[in-house]
């Protein structure tokens, strides 16, 4: 008997195993917004993502913040209670929620209790709707965009910017690429002309993906085609073209970072090439490789790197991958010419099967539990809008299994197929030559000292 029960409650259970977060219900409202529902692992809870198809690269450097500055403007209220009225409305029905702006989208994000699902996407959609922006709505907005951004922009600040001091490696190399803006956008010259042109155009109903994860109401579809279904369409403003490489970069550069001190920061960096198939998950996969391989060579077999780690990012139409150490200043020579070597050696004799076949084995089991959770799950769907094809989205790890070893050396010869760009982050000084500045100073003054006494003795000698 304790066995059938046993037995029948893993049958009950085995649904929420069996979640097939690749299969998702998807459709288009009459007015063009996408809508994707899925049934979560929380029933109590809801994940809601409202994305709308603009972001930096939509606008010209000194435009570039505009969709930031929008983003903060649309929580400035919608009635007399303001901004501090709109979070209070959104704390009674228990969620929370933010914004996020970045190269290719603005996204609001929510989580909320499910019995709220309702309510919470009814202020959402009175945010987009109603908002009313005026003057001092856009100035307080400024200052937030400003600070956020790192401050008053100064005449020295942008000065800096433009003689590449103080930009992180790979966006210093972006800069000096042409992929990235080399100061700040100029936020005090942006009017809500512009502010109210680009919410006319680019927050249309069919330029909007809403994502919900969770426990799902059962009326849900017709409450959204009844409320969101609401939002005008339009034609959306025209996408900019992205960036690419225009301007030669040096292969090697040492960049200051501070004024004291004995670490550094080791930069390798290369450009992604464009494969034909399976581009994503092939560097993926690579990257992987490259993290064990870094963490081989330069923590086990030199020890000049504890925490050794690659990186990919993408300005523009380009990628970037980075090889990156932390090292001791003492140990720099060491370690880029261990990573040299181990370059070398990957460019004459590829990856080591064995070791590939570990690290792609490892990276498809992490597809199991890498997404657990509505929030993971919605930020999934979020991020791979584009693989979204008839009801599923594009199974990760069937991708990986379709890599092969040939693929993975074929996009790695290509990837070192340049030497590559260095940079080395450093302060500007050791400490063991300020303390050689230090005992050259006292003993310039002992010299001086010296001299001094001397020429008074002289001088009394001739009395």
């Amino acid at each position: 008997m304790r066995c059938l029960l046993f037995l029948c409650l893993l049958l009950g259970t085995l649904p929420g195993f069996a979640l097939d977060r690749s299969q998702v219900e998807g459709y288009l409202l009459p007015n063009g917004l996408q809508v994707l529902l899925k049934s979560g692992y929380e029933r109590n809870h809801v994940s809601i993502r409202l994305v709308v198809g603009v972001g930096f690269d939509d606008f010209p450097c000194a435009q570039q913040e505009l969709p930031h500055l929008l983003e903060h403007l649309l929580f400035s209220g919608i009635d007399e209670g303001g901004e501090g009225g709109l979070e209070k409305r959104m704390q009674a029905l228990g969620g929370e929620w933010n914004a996020y702006t970045s190269s290719a989208d603005t996204t609001f994000v929510i989580e909320a209790p499910a019995r709220n699902q309702r309510k919470v996407l009814d202020l959402l959609l009175a945010v987009i709707k109603d908002t009313e922006i005026d003057e001092d709505d856009l100035a307080l907005s400024k200052r937030i965009v400003e600070r956020e951004d790192g401050g008053h922009y100064t005449h020295l600040q942008r000065w800096l910017d433009r003689q590449d001091i103080g930009h992180r490696s790979s966006d210093q190399l972006a800069v000096e690429l042409g992929l990235k803006c080399a100061e700040r956008s100029a936020i005090d010259e942006m009017t809500l002309e512009q502010v109210n042109d680009l919410r006319q155009h680019w927050y249309a109903a069919n330029n909007m993906s809403l994502i919900v994860v969770g426990g799902l109401d059962r009326l849900l579809p017709a409450y959204l085609e009844r409320s969101y279904g609401e939002l005008t369409p339009a034609e959306p403003g025209e996408r900019r073209a992205l960036d690419g490489v225009t301007q030669k970069a040096d292969a090697r550069r040492k960049l200051d970072r501070g004024w004291l001190g004995d670490s550094a920061k080791l930069h390798w960096l290369f450009l992604e090439p464009v494969l034909d198939n399976d581009h994503g998950q092939t560097f993926d996969l690579l990257q992987r490789y490259l993290d064990w391989a870094l963490y081989e060579e330069l923590r086990l077999k030199h020890g000049v790197s504890y925490g050794p780690y690659t990186q990919r990012e993408t300005f523009g139409d380009t990628g970037v991958m980075s090889l990156n150490a932390d090292v001791d200043r003492a140990d720099l020579k060491e370690a880029e010419q261990a990573l040299g070597d181990m370059l070398d050696r990957l460019r004459k004799n590829g990856l080591d099967p064995a070791t590939f076949a570990r690290i792609k084995q490892a990276a498809i089991d992490r597809e199991a539990w890498t997404t657990q959770g509505n929030s993971a799950l919605a930020d999934y769907y979020w991020g791979a809008l584009n693989d979204y094809l008839d009801g599923r989205f594009s199974d990760p790890a069937r991708t990986l299994r379709r890599v092969s070893l040939e693929d993975a050396n074929l996009a790695l010869k290509q990837l070192l197929v340049k030497p590559g760009y260095v940079r080395i982050e450093r302060p500007l000084i050791s400490y063991n030559e300020l303390y050689g500045l230090i005992a050259l100073g006292l003993g310039l003054i002992l010299a001086g000292i010296l001299l001094w006494i001397r020429h008074r003795m002289h001088r009394r000698s001739y009395r």
